[in-house]
């Protein structure tokens, strides 16, 4: 896959959705580590603001709205760099809220997608091969918006809590519908037991819909000691689907032989462990969870999977990649 782009074959492009502080940078991080840092382009969509940050505030708007993003020249971009083109990408630059020069991009085997927007039209939805969102439990979610916006953004608590209600409703309008269109859902939540839980020790579920290709997990199931447990559940819609529940009350050892149960599955170029897991706390500090490197290794063996059916004729043609 190393020269997918210059023998012709187009890269794998994974979309990455969800709401504002729902953990998007922190995934594509870990994604970009397992797949090669070398061979992974990752694009956030809030490059393509139309607005700064005191733009927004003075017209009383906010990002969620894909009006006030260019969602056209986003469209555009993803399919020059889906066709082996390179594209001259906006930046928006989050400390202080504002709109930097444009950077030079060009595209990668593997390109992440991640942001707010990235499902909104349908020549974006047809773009990827696989589409994720995130969803973690809502006082989960606000909890980590307001680490990430005060520690990171370099906003003021009294900005972050003046924005807020503006915020979640276009997120109701506009990010949340989103998740219809997903592959695969992932949930991070605390166990009943430790309510406060917001770090390493989380729990994390991953709505598995039809739309993913079977992959047989058995190994890790096996190796997981009912830490890794697969069942059938009825999504929001009513409709079935594979829960996939990973427990975050995991010792080294248990986390240890899961990971490597992963690792074996996953087709060669397998991923570098280093990044995998790794967070940032309340306090800045890094930090690594086992459920979080489970769950990138999830995704991982499935991102490769689809790799390898573009190596093949017929994966380009057996609908795959069709959303």
């Amino acid at each position: 896959m190393d020269h997918v782009v210059s023998q012709g074959i187009r890269p794998v492009i994974i979309g990455l959705v969800g709401d504002s502080g729902a953990g998007k940078t922190t995934m594509a991080a870990g994604l970009a580590d397992a797949l090669g840092r070398e061979r992974t382009l990752v694009i956030c969509t809030d490059d393509y603001h139309r607005q700064s940050r005191v733009e927004r505030a003075r017209l009383g708007v906010t990002p969620h709205d894909p009006a006030h993003n260019y969602m056209d020249i986003l469209e555009q971009h993803l399919d020059l760099l889906r066709s082996g083109e390179p594209v001259l990408k906006p930046v928006y630059n989050h400390r202080g809220g504002v709109l930097d020069p444009p950077e030079y991009v060009v595209p990668k085997p593997f390109i992440i997608l991640e942001g707010l927007l990235g499902y909104s039209t349908a020549r974006l939805r047809d773009a990827y091969d696989i589409k994720l969102y995130l969803e973690p439990r809502e006082s989960l979610r606000t909890r980590w918006k307001f680490q990430r916006d005060i520690t990171l953004g370099a906003y003021t608590v009294e900005q972050v809590m003046a924005a807020l209600e503006r915020l979640n409703a276009d997120s109701r309008r506009f990010v949340i519908p989103q998740r219809s269109y997903a592959d695969m859902v992932v949930s991070f939540y605390p166990p009943d037991e430790v309510p406060e839980e917001s770090g390493a020790r989380l729990n994390v579920v991953h709505i598995l819909r039809p739309t993913l290709p079977y992959l047989d997990l058995t190994p890790v199931i096996e190796a997981g000691q009912g830490h890794f447990v697969l069942e059938l559940a009825r999504d929001v819609d009513r409709r079935p689907v594979d829960a996939l529940h990973i427990m975050g009350a995991l010792d080294e050892p248990e986390a240890t032989a899961m990971e490597a149960a992963l690792q074996r599955l996953i087709p060669a170029p397998g991923p570098s462990a280093g990044g995998l897991g790794m967070y940032m706390d309340g306090d800045g500090r890094p930090c690594r969870s086992h459920p979080l490197a489970l769950s990138q290794l999830l995704i991982t063996h499935y991102l490769l999977n689809a790799a390898v059916s573009h190596l093949v004729p017929a994966g380009l043609t057996a609908g795959h990649n069709v959303r």
